[in-house]
């Protein structure tokens, strides 16, 4: 547990010597999102670290408004309180946002981003996409507390079990609170189209991810970053967990790309 800001941070910590990484949830998922992708990694000797954004999770009361600005600090606190050299990011939608977020402000904290279903941060948004994010949040606000968890879990995954805990984890946050959540995502779309990751830099998206503007923002981020896009058969917005096996090798196989040392790219 780390206490910040009146939040009792939850988070797990493997400890050990190998690469380490550090896991960031999508809105009103949780940590245990990632519980493929962690014990798969942890049998290749890398180090992991998950937790759950304040308000999220074990991470409950949230003890201040959610907001892009906390989650960030938040993500830098708990580096710096377990002394993480040089983690590998790792996130997934709003997670990908605030670990992008994280880099572009101290580049040399990070040895690596991983992306998994989120839009750039920097990417210019057309006229469309701008209406679009300001009326997300107050359709949201429109749909009936006891509806929300369902929709939002059959929107966001498309296996089963991924919809189970999808709609676990959704039920546990209450829509107001929710809805503030998604109001902090946008929060951290800022352009600035010259852009570009200093670190390697690996996106991951479900072939079937029909949120927001990923799908058609994702290969345009990954154009102009010069990398590949790695899209992932069949799956949704929450890929790790609709197919955690091809999540997990695309991981695996990026990280054999990475050096132990930070390097960044020029």
């Amino acid at each position: 547990m780390l206490s910040l800001r009146g939040c009792d941070l939850r988070y797990a910590d493997s400890g050990g010597d190998g690469v380490p990484l550090v896991f960031t949830h999508g809105a009103g998922a949780d940590h245990v999102m990632f519980d493929a992708q962690r014990e798969y990694l942890l049998e290749r000797g890398h180090r992991v670290v998950t937790w759950d954004l304040r308000g999220h999770g074990l991470s409950r009361p949230a003890g201040a408004r959610f907001t892009a600005e906390e989650a960030v600090a938040d993500l830098c606190a708990l580096i710096e309180h377990l002394g993480v050299d040089r983690p590998v990011l790792v996130g997934q939608s709003l997670g990908g946002n605030v670990s992008q977020a994280v880099v572009r402000r101290h580049p040399g904290l990070a040895r690596a981003l991983i992306v998994i279903g989120a839009t750039p941060n920097t990417a210019p948004l057309s006229r469309r996409e701008r209406l679009l994010l300001r009326a997300a949040a107050p359709t949201l606000s429109m749909i009936p507390a006891k509806v929300l968890p369902r929709m939002m879990a059959e929107a966001s995954a498309i296996t089963p079990d991924a919809r189970a805990d999808a709609r676990r984890a959704f039920g546990r946050l209450p829509k107001k609170e929710f809805v503030q959540v998604w109001r902090a995502t946008v929060e951290l779309l800022t352009p600035d189209p010259g852009y570009r990751t200093p670190v390697p830099l690996c996106l991951i998206r479900g072939e079937r991810d029909r949120t927001g503007n990923i799908a058609a923002a994702m290969p345009r981020w990954a154009e102009a970053e010069g990398v590949e896009e790695i899209v992932i058969p069949g799956a949704g917005h929450i890929a790790n967990q609709d197919d955690p096996c091809a999540v997990n090798a695309a991981i695996d196989a990026f990280l054999r790309t990475v050096p132990a040392a930070k390097q960044a790219r020029r």
